[in-house]
């Protein structure tokens, strides 16, 4: 595996007036633009859409959740206990909590919630997390987690939206991603569903959400927001520019220099999770079961051009999946950088020897890899790249980018790839397995 660039920064374009002070009051509306379509609205099956979870965070709430800090904090949770053999979990819920439709929130709906992301009827993402976890009922404000052995990424798994067990404890597995429950939730989160628009082909345009006034925590300042769904980003930047749109919730840093700045206009600038790196299955490559082969590779790899070329310098070379300010990271990985004499020398040394086409083979193996991606242009640009780069030390690479459902599906999921090329957004937890 080669890890090439971290955090592809998400920038957020904010249109704010200027006060001599900012004092918050409660009131007005903003207006948000979004490259993408909400389809579930429902945090058992949202996380495979960021455009889903940014609306299931305001929507719905969750035992606990991270502060601006990263630090998990209680939500829903009032309190818990962690048992000395750190196996079971006690929680204590707060007695203040209804849903949007005034209905008390009880430890039954995460107990029920919790049993819809078990079932695999329900195709839930989150399945993987709860399994071999025996959850119990206390009382209606208690209940207990039972796991096998110690893991101390567990109340990471807590920070999922709760769904009330009274409107969806009559829709059955086959009609789950079917009822309309799916975009017009009730949740108890700091904002409400009101209403949304399609246009003439059915796509959602615009979902607008209100401040909920009971909720539990301190009432949100801002009374409605408004959400704007665009096919581009093109789209986004050109409603933004006419005023359509209040702000971005992200934007590649290739259109950065499309914004129309004005005084009222500011960039915020955000580090995130995400790595990219080329993946190498060795049991479908005979060059690529080669350590040497490897490691040449690389060597071969020159991240900082990646970084300049195709995310405009908005990023950092990585060398592992644990990134600067996770959990456990420690800067002293072994770091293989750029160095295109000593991946060719790598090679020679190992009988990988040049043709007369340039291209280097060994007992008359070729020194060729297919290399899969995504139809992502920034993928592709960077797929480009490397074939330039490692074609130069003396590999044959063929590019393949397809659609990012065909990867997952047909080469992901059954391993059928040689080298493939794709990105991973982490979460707070450090446990790459979990």
């Amino acid at each position: 595996m080669i890890f090439l660039a971290s955090s592809l920064l998400s920038w957020g374009i904010v249109s704010y007036y200027s006060k001599t002070q900012a004092v918050p009051q409660f009131g007005g509306e903003y207006i948000e633009g979004i490259v993408g379509q909400p389809l579930y609205i429902n945090p058992v099956i949202s996380s495979s859409n960021s455009t889903n979870e940014d609306l299931v965070q305001l929507i719905f709430s969750s035992l606990l959740k991270y502060d601006s800090e990263g630090n998990l904090k209680n939500y829903l949770a009032e309190s818990y206990e962690i048992s000395d053999d750190k196996t079971l979990y006690t929680f204590h819920l707060r007695q203040d909590v209804v849903w949007h439709d005034g209905k008390p929130l009880t430890a039954s709906d995460i107990l029920f919630t919790i049993n819809l992301i078990s079932d695999p009827s329900y195709k839930s993402p989150l399945r993987y997390n709860w399994q071999g976890i025996e959850t119990s009922l206390i009382d209606d404000f208690t209940l207990t987690f039972q796991i096998k052995s110690p893991y101390v990424g567990f109340l990471n798994n807590l920070t999922f939206g709760i769904l009330p067990k009274h409107i969806w404890e009559s829709v059955s597995p086959d009609k789950f991603t079917l009822t309309d429950l799916n975009l017009q939730p009730i949740g108890s989160g700091p904002y409400k569903y009101v209403s949304f628009q399609k246009d003439s082909t059915g796509n959602i345009i615009s979902y607008k959400l209100t401040a909920n006034l009971n909720f539990f925590e301190k009432k949100p300042f801002i009374s409605k927001i408004t959400f704007n769904f665009y096919s581009s980003d093109d789209s986004a930047l050109a409603a933004y520019n006419q005023k359509e749109i209040m702000g971005i919730n992200s934007l590649s840093p290739q259109k950065l220099n499309q914004i129309e700045l004005s005084k009222g206009t500011r960039i915020y600038r955000l580090s995130i999770p995400r790595y990219f790196a080329v993946f190498f299955n060795q049991t479908k490559s005979f060059p690529l079961a080669n350590d040497e082969v490897r490691e040449a590779l690389s060597y071969a790899t020159n991240r900082e051009a990646i970084i300049e070329n195709v995310f405009s310098g908005n990023g950092f070379p990585v060398y592992s999946p644990f990134l600067p300010g996770m959990i456990g990271f420690e800067d002293n990985e072994k770091k293989e950088d750029f160095n295109l004499e000593k991946a060719e020398k790598i090679l020679e040394e190992n009988k990988w020897l040049k043709g007369e086409d340039g291209i280097r083979s060994k007992e008359s193996k070729v020194l060729e890899i297919n290399l899969f991606t995504t139809d992502w242009n920034e993928l592709i640009q960077t797929a480009e790249i490397l074939k330039e780069q490692w074609e130069k030390a003396g590999a044959r690479i063929n590019i393949r980018s397809l659609s990012i459902s065909d990867v997952q599906q047909n080469y992901i999921q059954p391993r059928e790839y040689e080298a493939l090329l794709f990105g991973q957004t982490l979460g707070a937890n450090p446990d790459l397995s979990s």
